[in-house]
């Protein structure tokens, strides 16, 4: 991400040269912050890590109102997070007292 030296607005690239989106200031884009990051369109699933494969899960136990996807187990561990923008459902991770298997759900 690159800021405008004149009136520290973010600047957004446009055919390899980076314009403040405030006071249309442009200059030379900065090929050494462009190096150093990535940007992305979208985060699948696969690349989220909830946490770490041996570590405690926090959370308080289900009802049996949830059913574990590999071992069909009916209790499970959860606990509840915001992982999207304030206006959005938070979202609500469980993990099987049976097995071990961790899954998401979206309200």
């Amino acid at each position: 991400m690159q800021f405008c030296e004149e009136c520290g607005s973010m600047m957004v690239s446009e055919d390899g040269v980076m314009v403040c989106t405030s006071c249309g200031h442009a200059e030379e884009r900065d090929e050494d912050l462009a190096s150093r990051f990535v940007s992305t369109e979208e985060q699948s699933e696969d690349d989220v890590i909830e946490t770490e494969e041996g570590a405690n899960f926090e959370g308080k136990p289900t009802s049996n109102d949830v059913t574990c996807e590999k071992c069909g187990h009916g209790v499970a561990w959860y606990t509840i997070k915001q992982t999207g923008a304030a206006d959005e459902p938070p979202t609500r991770f469980f993990k099987c007292k049976e097995c071990g298997y961790r899954w998401r759900e979206y309200n």
